[in-house]
């Protein structure tokens, strides 16, 4: 393997809403958006078929529902339309850089994206387009990182890569604890059992079942993206075995 070749060939990247909004507390920073941008065009132009999951966080949270004085079904909807302005926002941004793109919904909104089937969105990705999959699975109750899982295996990904703001896993908070340090690999079954906050605990175990290999790294890193699907050491790898 060459040091442009990829390791995967086809990607399931989840992030989340609120890598969009950059130091802001609220919405999307537009220089981020097309950095963000540019990470996705510059793996995709590598030869690498790209799904994107994107959370809705930077806008709504359903889990903030008491807030609101909200329910927990309209708010988890109320947060899924958030995860598809973020999914639109980002798709224009990836045309600009010249990548085509399809965005597609769990929820039917016919007059602004596609439906979401598996075998459309397996199309798209055989054509060379970077799918942007929006309002998680549909369903109230699952988080987004649940459907990053669920399409992972739909859509045949070989990885799901998590992008988050910190380098990996680690058994304890970074921001409180300065001596932790992010762990290189991991099982599942350590993942469940020790509890760590990675992602949630329903996606570890459909990954798990299905044998979906995870890696957590850090958005923030520009080329981290590149790095990872380049099988540089990077992140902290989930999967079935040491």
């Amino acid at each position: 393997m060459t040091d442009d070749q990829p390791r995967f060939r086809r990607i399931l990247l989840k992030l989340s809403g609120e890598a969009l909004m950059g130091e802001a507390s609220f919405g999307i920073d537009p220089k981020v958006l097309k950095t963000v941008a540019g990470e996705i065009h510059g793996v995709h132009e590598l030869g690498v078929a790209v799904a994107v999951v994107i959370g809705g966080g930077n806008i709504f949270r359903g889990l903030n529902a008491s807030a609101y004085q909200l329910t927990r079904v309209p708010a988890d909807q109320m947060g899924m339309l958030a995860t598809v302005i973020n999914a639109l926002a980002l798709g224009e941004a990836l045309n600009q850089r010249g990548s085509e793109t399809r965005v597609m919904t769990a929820i039917d909104m016919n007059k602004i994206a596609e439906p979401y089937i598996r075998g459309r969105a397996i199309t798209h990705l055989n054509r060379g387009r970077i799918v942007l999959l929006a309002a998680g699975t549909g369903n109230p109750y699952f988080s987004t990182d649940t459907a990053a899982a669920l399409r992972a295996m739909e859509v045949d990904a070989e990885v799901l890569l998590k992008a988050t703001k910190v380098d990996g896993v680690y058994a304890s908070d970074p921001q409180k604890d300065p001596t932790s340090k992010p762990f290189f690999k991991l099982t599942y079954q350590e993942v469940l059992e020790q509890n760590l906050q990675v992602m949630d605990m329903t996606a570890v175990a459909l990954a798990m079942g299905h044998n979906v290999p995870i890696i957590v790294f850090n958005l923030r890193k520009r080329g981290n993206i590149r790095k990872v699907v380049l099988g540089k050491k990077v992140g902290t790898l989930i999967s079935g075995g040491r």
